[in-house]
Order: C-alpha cells, then structure tokens, then sequence
C-alpha cells in the first residue's frame, strides 16, 4: 500500500531515497547524467534510481534474478540510453562490467545493494571509477565503531536474514583511501561524495548513525525485525563485537568483525 502511494506522487524509492539523490544531484551540480544501478530489481519497486532514466539520464541497470530481469527489460525497453545486464555482480568482474557498459570514469550516480558482500564490490569500483554520489546500502542494526563485512564468497547467497552487507564503519574505512565523505545516512542507506566537491563538512560514522538510524522517530516501525539486535545499541564497543560474533556464530569465517 505505502508503495501505491507513493508512486501517486511520484516516488519509487522505498524510503524516499530517490528525494535525497535528487536533492545532492542538483547540490552537487552533477553534469554526467550517466547512473549505475546494482541490483536493479525490476526496475521500479523500491527504485532509487527509475526516476533519473525517466528524467533522461543514460546508464547501467544490472540485476541477477530471472523474473525481476524480464520485467525491467520490458519496462526500460524505451529507454535508449540504459544499457541492461543479467549477471552476478561480483568484485571480480565489476570492473569488467562497467568498462564493458562505457561507464565514463566520473559518472554521475551509483546506487549499490547486493545484500552481499558490497564492500568489496565498491573498493573494486572505486579503484578505477569515481562517481559523484554513491548510495549505499549499510546493515544498520551494526552501530559504530563496529568493523563487520560480509567476506567475499562466489558461492554467497542472501537467506533473507540479519547476515549481509558491511556495518556503516566498515564502509567509511574505504573514505580516506579514495577521498571521499559521508554526507548522509537515511536509515539503512549511506551517501558518499568525492570529498573535493563536498560542500559542506564530512560527517563520522557515529555522527551520521545518531541522525540517520537511532534518533529516527519511526526507525523501530519501519525496521520491526532489528528488535532482537537492539542491545547492541546500548553496548560498549567490546561488548558489540562479542555480541555480533556470537550472534552470527553459525557463520564464523564467513564475516569480518573487529574495532
């Protein structure tokens, strides 16, 4: 229901994500309408991105499953400049994948969310690309200053529970290598820009989580399933690296955990 609604007005993003890339799209005056989309779905339902396409900007749509493949190749088949892929994105090939879609070097938008082991897969990117806004999905129930990632495994597959992805420092580990600041976090996503035109002052881990996931008001009624991974809000930095590593136990050597 919420998702028709918000389509009325416009909005595809499932929590209005798409508001805050347009807003730092018209801030940050990007010119290089090109967006790479990972992990497309089908193209519309919870889109962060269907928006830009839409507007006219070209890029890169890349999903895996087989159903949500046909329905965006039938709902993007009018749009001449976005280039499809079914493929798993790994971070062997990201790269390859990119180059092979004329991804330009400062391309405009990327938005990433694999469920996975995103980590990676974005060093990879950045390593040879720099795109003027990355969204960025984060696990969220895993406060700061906690390190945790998903490790790199081909055979990895999301079961649809609290194991993925990269805790919010664990990404920000890769913002002083490539020169880059965390502007925003809206719940579970995270927004970096390339620091040289940031225009205002980068954000910490710790600030950034307060504002974005703890202080929100309706964070619990948006994420119910994150109540049995609320102490951890309230522990010591310790006490939370023990916790995730006994909560994930049945996945030890499958995840990075540490301060």
């Amino acid at each position: 229901m919420r998702c028709i609604r918000a389509r009325s007005r416009g909005i595809y993003s499932y929590l209005d994500e798409q508001i805050l890339i347009q807003k730092y799209t018209k801030e940050l005056k990007i010119e290089q309408r090109f967006c790479v989309d990972i992990a497309a779905g089908d193209g519309v339902t919870m889109s962060n991105t269907y928006f830009l396409y839409r507007e006219g900007w070209e890029g890169l749509a890349v999903e895996c499953g087989a159903q949500n493949f046909a329905k965006l190749a039938k709902t993007y088949r009018d749009f001449q400049g976005v280039n499809l892929a079914r493929c798993k994105v790994t971070p062997l090939n990201v790269v390859s994948l990119l180059k092979g879609n004329e991804s330009p070097k400062n391309f405009g938008v990327l938005n990433l969310d694999i469920d996975g082991y995103d980590y990676f897969v974005l060093e990879q990117i950045l390593s040879e690309f720099r795109p003027s806004l990355i969204c960025v999905e984060v696990n969220e129930k895993i406060p700061p200053p906690v390190k945790f990632t998903v490790k790199w495994d081909p055979n990895y597959a999301w079961r649809e529970d609290h194991f993925y992805g990269q805790s919010l420092s664990q990404l920000c580990s890769l913002c002083p290598v490539f020169r880059y600041s965390l502007v925003e976090l809206h719940y579970n996503n995270a927004f970096l820009v390339p620091s040289e035109i940031n225009p205002g002052p980068s954000l910490t881990p710790e600030e950034a989580y307060q504002r974005g996931y703890v202080n929100q008001p309706d964070r619990k009624e948006k994420f119910p399933w994150n109540n049995n991974m609320e102490p951890l809000l309230n522990m010591r930095p310790e006490e939370a690296v023990a916790f995730v590593n006994r909560f994930f136990s049945e996945r030890k050597g499958e995840f990075i955990c540490f301060l």
